[in-house]
């Protein structure tokens, strides 16, 4: 086994740690996603897997031979989940919002 080592470059490990030479951090640039856009993204989402079962139920009692039982079963799954989820994040976020509302300024 044959190991060679390099002297320490400060230069690139300062560069990998985030900093700038001088020990600041490095600015990085926005990413461009907020909170209001996640959420927004996150509702369009499960609207739309709830809008796919929805389909899918209908097609199913059409008796609609390229639609499978199990896919509709699953597709509804999911959008439950989905929504149950949305109704877990909206209650946490009503009691955090209710907790700053009773804050003593």
């Amino acid at each position: 086994m044959d190991l060679k080592l390099q002297p320490f470059n400060f230069a690139s490990a300062v560069a990998r740690a985030g900093l700038t030479p001088q020990g600041q951090p490095v600015a990085k640039p926005a990413s461009g996603t907020n909170f209001a856009d996640a959420m927004s993204s996150a509702l369009k989402s499960v609207s739309n897997q709830q809008n796919e079962a929805s389909r899918l139920q209908r097609e199913v009692q059409l008796d609609n031979p390229t639609v499978s039982l199990e896919e509709t079963m699953i597709a509804m799954q999911k959008a439950q989940i989905g929504f149950q989820a949305t109704l877990q994040v909206r209650n946490r976020l009503v009691s955090a919002y209710s907790e700053v509302m009773n804050m003593q300024v």
